[in-house]
């Protein structure tokens, strides 16, 4: 088994990763509400239930696209998979940068994935205000389709990489919980059922 990184790469949360959210003006805020309203949350059973392939492309997959890309960047994310919107198929959106093109994926599978991994904080715009560290390969290809059906292949480092992972962990019905160290998953679900917050790198802050 591969060694992680011997320092915890830092990452921000939701989505796995939000973008920060401080400094927004109302009208950024009530669009991140608005989104946010749309995505389901932790506990909603669908969230638990793998995406179905997608075998008809068209108008109305680019339409989903076009939703998903809008509410992924109104909400602050920088991936949303189709199951977060109750959508039971294989599609995910992700923007890794902020001068990134917001790039679709239709049927991704992680094709191979390298030996190096590192464990970096992850959080969800499904699971709210939690986030935990969690360990995944450092590099990873992913094969797919656009929304044209046109083969696509994308060599993902690093947060690229740890993004595309998380969204197809959802299309599988995994949680990044799933994949937490269990005091960190049980300090994360204690957060959830009673509407708090929860992050690692709080704690170490506050055992300093």
């Amino acid at each position: 088994m591969a060694e992680a990184l011997h320092e915890k790469e830092h990452v921000e949360p939701e989505g796995p990763v939000e973008r920060a959210v401080t400094g927004l003006d109302e009208e950024a805020k009530a669009r991140r509400a608005q989104a946010l309203a749309e995505v389901r949350r932790f506990g909603d059973p669908v969230l638990r239930s793998p995406g179905s392939e997608v075998r008809e492309f068209g108008p109305e997959l680019q339409r989903e696209v076009e939703r998903m890309t809008r509410l992924m960047r109104d909400a602050l994310g920088v991936g949303l998979a189709a199951t977060q919107l109750g959508v039971l198929h294989r599609l995910l959106v992700f923007q890794a940068g902020l001068d990134a093109t917001p790039t679709a994926i239709v049927n991704p599978k992680v094709e191979w994935s390298s030996d190096e991994i590192a464990v970096a904080e992850e959080g969800c715009l499904s699971l709210p205000g939690v986030t935990v560290d969690v360990e995944r390969p450092l590099h990873a290809r992913v094969r797919g389709h656009d929304v044209h059906e046109h083969p696509l292949v994308v060599e993902a480092s690093g947060l690229e990489a740890r993004v595309l992972q998380h969204e197809i962990d959802h299309l599988d019905g995994v949680l990044m919980l799933d994949r937490a160290p269990r005091d960190q998953r049980k300090a994360a679900l204690k957060a959830l059922r009673e509407g708090t917050s929860y992050s690692p790198s709080a704690e170490e802050d506050a055992e300093d």
